[in-house]
C-alpha cells in the first residue's frame, strides 16, 4: 500500500499472513516491510532489486529513515549505487547474518521456496556461530572450520553439503541484492559422498515384526478406549467411539501402510486431500506445489493402500486432509507414535524416510525397470534411482557369468 506514513501510521501496523509493505510517498524508495512475525524495518529501494534495510521501526525514527533513504537514493543517482554499499562506510548498514535473514531473506524464502519454514530453520540452526557475523565476515575458513567441526562430531557428508548449500542461497540473494560485492564461498568445494552407498530398507522379517508391532499397538488403544467406556458408562457419561468398530485406532498404521506400497514421502502424505485420492481408479495424486521436485505425479494403488484409504476414509469424514492433525489442520508430527512402533517391533536404525526406501527396493527386487521406479518415486534425476541397482535380481551376476 502507499500512503504517507506518519506517527499513526506505524502504531496502527498490523501483521498479516504474509508480508507485505508500506510505502511512503512524501521520501521515494522508502517503505516498512512488515513481516507475519510482525516484525518491521525501513527499507529503502533505489532500483529493481536493489533494497537495503536501513533499521527496525522503533530502534531508528521515521525522520531518521527519511533522511537515510534520501541520501541513499542521492548517491545512487550520482554513482549508480549508494556509497553505504560501494564502500561500506562507517555508519553503513552492513547487516549481520541474523539482521539479513530477518529482515530480507526468510521473507523472500518465504515467498519462493516450498520448504522455506524448515530451510530457515536448518540455516539458523547449522551456522548459529555466524548469526552475530556481518555478511562481509563470512568468509572461506569460516565456514570450512564449521564444516571440520561437523565432521568431527559424526555428520556425514552429506548432510554437511545440504547445510553448505542453503548457506549458499543466502550468501547469493546477499550477492544479487547488492549488499557484498562477490560470493564468499566460491571456492567452498562440495565433499565427495558415495551415492551408492548401503540403502536401509525393511527386512521381511523386521516388516512382519513391525505389523505385529503396530497391531499390538492397536490393541492397546482399545482395551484403553474400552476401559474409558466403562469408566463413563458406570457414570452415565456419552461413550467415546468404540474403536473395535473400526479398522484403524489412529493414523500411524494408515500411514505406514500407504507409504510401504505407494513410496510416498512423509510430507506428501501429510499434504495429501480426499479430492487427491481416486478410489474408484485407484489412485493418488501428489500435487507439484506440495511435491519435492516440483512436479505432480500420479501414483497406483495396489490392493493393501487401496483398501487402507477406504476403510481408513469410512471411519471419517471424507474431507479435508486424509491424515488430519488437531482441529482438522495438517498433521505435521508422528515421532512420539513412530518411535514407540519401531522400539515394540525391535527395529533399530530406522527412519520414516526408509518405508520409501522399502517401497524401492521391492520394486527393483521384484524386477521393475529403474525408469518405472524413478516414476513411481517422483525423481528428477536417474541418478537417484540408481541407488537401488544393485538390487535388480541377476543383472551383475549375469553379466560376469558371460566372462
Amino acid at each position: 500500500m502507499k500512503t504517507k506514513i506518519t506517527g499513526k501510521t506505524i502504531t496502527g501496523i498490523v501483521p498479516a499472513a504474509k508480508t507485505y509493505r508500506i510505502h511512503d510517498t512524501l521520501q521515494p524508495g522508502l517503505s516498512i516491510r512488515v513481516l507475519p512475525s510482525g516484525h518491521a524495518s525501513y527499507m529503502v529501494t533505489w532500483a529493481r532489486n536493489k533494497a537495503a534495510t536501513l533499521g527496525r521501526v522503533g530502534a531508528m525514527t521515521l525522520d531518521q529513515a527519511r533522511k537515510e533513504s534520501a541520501q541513499y537514493l542521492a548517491d545512487a543517482h550520482a554513482n549508480g549505487e549508494p556509497l553505504a554499499v560501494t564502500e561500506k562506510r562507517a555508519g553503513a548498514a552492513m547487516p549481520t547474518l541474523e539482521e539479513f535473514l530477518t529482515a530480507s531473506f526468510e521473507p523472500w524464502a518465504v515467498e519462493h521456496h516450498r520448504d522455506a519454514k524448515n530451510g530457515n530453520r536448518a540455516i539458523r540452526h547449522s551456522f548459529d556461530e555466524l548469526l552475530a557475523l556481518p555478511l562481509s565476515s563470512i568468509d572461506t575458513k569460516r565456514v570450512e572450520q564449521i564444516r571440520t567441526a561437523w565432521l568431527r562430531a559424526g555428520r556425514a557428508p552429506s548432510t554437511a553439503n545440504r547445510n553448505i548449500t542453503r548457506l549458499r542461497g543466502v550468501l547469493s540473494r546477499a550477492v544479487e541484492w547488492g549488499m557484498l560485492d562477490i560470493h564468499p564461498l566460491v571456492k567452498v568445494r562440495r565433499l565427495k559422498v558415495d551415492d551408492r552407498s548401503r540403502i536401509r530398507y525393511l527386512s521381511t522379517d523386521e516388516e512382519t515384526a513391525l505389523r505385529k508391532a503396530m497391531d499390538a499397538r492397536s490393541g492397546e488403544i482399545r482395551a484403553g478406549r474400552d476401559s474409558a467406556n466403562k469408566w463413563r458408562l458406570e457414570r452415565q457419561k456419552e461413550p467415546m467411539v468404540d474403536l473395535g468398530a473400526v479398522r484403524f485406532t489412529d493414523h500411524l498404521e494408515p500411514l505406514v501402510l500407504l507409504s510401504i506400497n505407494t513410496g510416498v514421502r512423509r510430507g506428501e502424505a501429510f499434504n495429501l486431500t480426499w479430492p487427491d485420492v481416486d478410489l474408484k481408479n485407484k489412485l493418488i495424486t501428489v500435487e507439484g506445489d506440495t511435491s519435492k521436485s516440483g512436479q505432480t505425479r500420479h501414483i497406483p494403488l495396489n490392493r493393501e493402500a487401496l483398501d487402507t484409504l477406504t476403510k481408513w476414509k469410512e471411519q471419517g469424514d471424507g474431507v479435508g486432509f486424509v491424515f488430519p492433525g488437531r482441529d482438522g489442520n495438517r498433521l505435521d508430527n508422528v515421532k512420539k507414535s513412530w518411535a514407540g512402533a519401531l522400539q515394540l517391533a525391535k527395529v533399530d536404525r530406522f527412519r520414516w524416510h526408509d518405508l520409501r526406501h522399502t517401497f524401492a527396493s521391492k520394486l527393483v527386487m521384484a524386477g521393475v525397470p529403474l525408469n518405472t521406479v524413478r516414476d513411481l518415486l517422483g525423481h528428477s534425476d536417474i541418478k537417484m534411482t540408481l541407488r537401488y541397482a544393485h538390487l535388480a535380481p541377476g543383472t551383475k551376476a549375469a553379466a560376469v557369468e558371460l566372462i
